[in-house]
């Protein structure tokens, strides 16, 4: 049975890289499209095709993206939303008083 499950799990995993890679590929004709079809008019810029478009793509998930497509991790602490909720409920009222008051202070400032 865990061959199986093992079996299985590889096949789950080639699908949703299957998927998300067709994905990236469509939404990089997509790119393309709009791309022609707004901005050398908009702001004069030389039409691509198709390879372009997908470098484009590409580059903006370097840039922008975290390369995550399910699940993932919150940016800079390297733990989930779970992570802070557990800190919050492990600290006594004392330090959960100070931690509010220091966004309480933090979020003062912003307005």
């Amino acid at each position: 049975m865990h061959g199986y499950q093992t079996s299985a799990r590889v096949k789950k995993k080639l699908s949703y890289v299957l998927f998300f890679t067709v994905l990236f590929l469509l939404l990089s004709g997509a790119a393309m499209f709009l791309w022609n079809a707004l901005l050398p008019q908009i702001v004069h810029v030389t039409v691509i095709n198709y390879w372009q478009a997908l470098g484009l793509m590409a580059l903006s998930r370097i840039l922008f993206g975290r390369f995550r497509f399910w699940g993932g991790r919150s940016r800079g602490t390297g733990e989930g939303p779970r992570f802070l909720k557990d800190k919050l409920m492990s600290m006594d009222e004392g330090d959960r008083a100070a931690f509010k008051e220091e966004w309480r202070k933090r979020c003062e400032r912003r307005e």
